[in-house]
């Protein structure tokens, strides 16, 4: 027959794609990706997923973390996607005219070979390896919804570098802080009256730490790893500075206790943000970035909200009606609403904590003024020590934890104050209470660190480079000297729940925390508005502690989705690290503590005065009171604890989940990259000499 039977034509061979040469990372961790679609268990213990359809097939594998392959390029074009032409054309030019490349040719290069639509299929041409210097750039994981539905950064409503106009920016930029109020406002609430401060020093020390989170968010936006991050007083530092508190020599001060112990607070501060400059600027960040991976982030994160149990839910004890509402409120918005949108957004989930605490704050002055917690003869401005009356001291503690109106901050406030440096008097410093503060800002350089990964692969188009984490933990470290010298009472550091409010709110502009920051400072500005928060009952900030404490446990170990959760390795490594954090505190904070004792501090704060019965007893006090304070410290333990096993158990990078940053050359040739992270104003030009903090 003829050869132009159709019966008899031999037919084009279709070939499958090329595979895609192992990128960077994968080079770097390890990395075998199984596309065999075979059940079979992994050398860590984890079962491998059945077979997945064709049409899944090239989306990525966020547990496995494999790479999308890059479809064949059909004459210079890559074929359509199921978003549809126009989309997709639209979304390809936005990126070309973003990152100045073009990707069809980039493709056809990476892949090696192209397709024609003639009769004769063509010789396929080899794939050419890729040179050292022209590896393929790094395929990120993905973050998945609360639908379950695997997405991009691209799914953002505003991304990184995206400027929407004047209205929408600060009505999301507002939205963005206005969902983080529990981060910026509850430490001082917990701090100042346990220095002995009035109402009206909680009124300042909240317009300060809202004064200094707006400034020192704005230069980590323009001069440090430039993220949408927010930076404010973090609850790294609070144990610690209870801890400071309430050392044995600041029992018997005469006059204001307050300002004393302030002062002493600022001291250490200054001295440890010093240390985090040190350590950030100097490029030694970039080497200690190789013993922090998920595996010791995520229990030394959870680690910081686990150790306030004792200081949450005893305080909602004291008015149980009010506090567990504003419990009940929080978590009914955050998880049984969370998918009800309002003109688009999820007010609910968004919204949680500032809803609940208006609504609970609602129901309690309308008890208050329907007399719910009025007693005859019995006045809360009376101290409990001059009460006479059995009856009214029955009652004094739920007059003081239910009522409304028992504090005058809001009255007493001035309309305008301006927060200034050393506005408490010269800091005072001691070498104990400083050594323990620098121990603590590399905690917070930890916890900084997962949340840059975290954040940059929401909104931007790579992670940054080691030199660009330097540069941020350098100037968290100069952000938290400015706390110290404006008296916030603890450092400024990058807030954990930052990276959850971008994934829920969905926007990633810097632009909006830059705005917001702006807003936050005109705000301080206006003392009433420190007022109103400082009149906030002691109660329900106990019941909104309650779930920030949580959500930060939560946040902290979420970043185990990096490495294989699986694995029993990693599962015994944060095991032990939790249960120990737990633990050995423990036996430091009850130790030489009969059953009988009367301790003059409260019940929930006794935990930190361990400093005077702790177990070592040197006769050096310093360092008795270094190693006591250190050891009963939640975080520092995990952190020991998880940095040792997981840097010395053996295990494949893979596996453990070691954090992909960018790499210098790689990311100094891409325009994405570099327009994401440079720094602005021509700044960058001197950092060029500075290599370990810079692109």
């Amino acid at each position: 027959m003829s050869s132009s039977d159709p019966k008899t034509r031999p037919k084009p061979v279709t070939r499958p794609p090329a595979p895609v040469p192992p990128s960077s990372w994968a080079k770097r961790t390890g990395f075998k990706p199984k596309f065999s679609g075979e059940t079979n268990a992994s050398d860590s213990g984890q079962i491998a997923l059945p077979p997945r359809s064709r049409e899944n097939e090239n989306q990525p594998d966020l547990e496995a973390g494999r790479a999308r392959p890059v479809p064949p390029v059909v004459n210079g074009e890559q074929p359509v996607s199921e978003k549809g032409p126009a989309e997709k054309d639209q979304s390809v030019k936005k990126r070309r005219e973003a990152d100045g490349t073009n990707k069809g040719s980039s493709a056809a290069a990476a892949n090696g070979h192209t397709v024609n639509n003639g009769a004769a299929p063509q010789p396929q041409q080899p794939t050419r390896r890729p040179s050292r210097n022209e590896d393929v750039v790094d395929v990120l994981p993905q973050n998945v919804d609360d639908e379950g539905f695997v997405g991009r950064h691209s799914h953002m409503k505003y991304e990184l570098r995206d400027t929407p106009g004047l209205v929408p920016i600060g009505l999301y930029g507002f939205q963005h802080y206005l969902s983080m109020l529990g981060s910026l406002i509850l430490i001082p609430l917990v701090i100042v009256p346990a220095m002995g401060g009035t109402y009206e020093d909680t009124a300042n020390v909240v317009s300060t730490v809202l004064f200094v989170s707006g400034v020192t968010t704005l230069l980590h936006s323009f001069f440090g790893s430039r993220l949408p991050l927010i930076q404010g007083s973090s609850f790294v530092f609070l144990a610690p500075a209870l801890a400071i508190i309430n050392s044995p020599e600041f029992r018997g001060l005469n006059g204001n206790n307050f300002k004393h112990i302030m002062k002493e607070l600022q001291g250490a501060i200054i001295i440890a943000s010093a240390f985090q400059a040190l350590l950030g600027y100097s490029g030694l960040m970039s080497l200690f970035l190789r013993l922090i991976n998920p595996v010791v982030v995520a229990p030394t994160v959870a680690a910081v909200g686990l150790s306030f149990y004792s200081y949450g839910f005893p305080q909602v004890g004291n008015c149980l009606e009010i506090g567990a509402v504003q419990i009940l409120l929080v978590i009914i918005f955050s998880l049984y609403l969370r998918k009800i949108s309002v003109l688009g957004h999820r007010i609910f989930l968004i919204y949680a904590v500032p809803l609940g605490l208006v609504i609970t704050w609602a129901a309690a002055f309308l008890l208050t003024e329907a007399g719910a917690y009025s007693y005859k003869g019995c006045d809360t401005n009376i101290p409990s020590s001059n009460i006479v009356s059995e009856h009214c001291r029955k009652h004094v503690s739920r007059m003081k934890h239910c009522r409304v109106d028992t504090s005058h901050a809001f009255k007493s406030s001035p309309w305008f104050r301006f927060p200034y440096p050393l506005q408490w008097g010269t800091p005072v410093f001691h070498w104990k209470m400083a050594i323990v503060m620098c121990v603590v800002s590399i905690i917070a350089s930890v916890d900084s660190v997962g949340s840059y990964h975290a954040s940059s692969l929401l909104v931007s188009s790579r992670p940054p480079t080691p030199g660009v984490v330097s540069r941020g933990i350098g100037l968290e470290g100069l952000s938290s000297i400015l706390a110290g010298l404006w008296g916030t009472g603890t450092g400024s550091t990058t807030l954990t729940e930052n990276v959850h409010t971008i994934a829920v709110t969905k926007m990633g502009s810097r632009r909006a925390v830059e705005l917001g920051a702006c807003v936050l400072i005109v705000l301080s500005l206006v003392g009433k508005v420190g007022g109103f928060i400082a009149s906030i009952p002691e109660v329900m900030v106990a019941a909104l502690l309650c779930f920030m404490w949580a959500m930060l446990a939560a946040l902290g170990l979420s970043n185990l989705r990096y490495s294989e959760a699986g694995s029993s390795r990693n599962i015994i490594i944060v095991g032990l690290s939790l249960f120990f954090s737990l633990s050995i505190p423990a036996y430091f904070q009850q130790y030489g503590i009969s059953p009988n004792s009367n301790l003059s501090v409260p019940s929930y704060f006794q935990p930190y005065i361990v400093t005077s019965h702790g177990p070592f007893r040197t006769k050096y006090e310093g360092v008795n009171y270094i190693m006591n304070t250190l050891l009963s410290l939640h975080m520092v333990i995990a952190f020991i604890v998880a940095v040792i096993l997981d840097n010395t158990v053996p295990g494949s990078r893979q596996e453990r989940g070691v954090y992909v940053w960018s790499e210098s050359e790689a990311a100094r040739r891409e325009p994405a990259v570099v327009k994401d992270y440079e720094l602005p104003f021509r700044v960058s030009r001197i950092f060029r000499w500075v290599k370990w903090v810079g692109l």
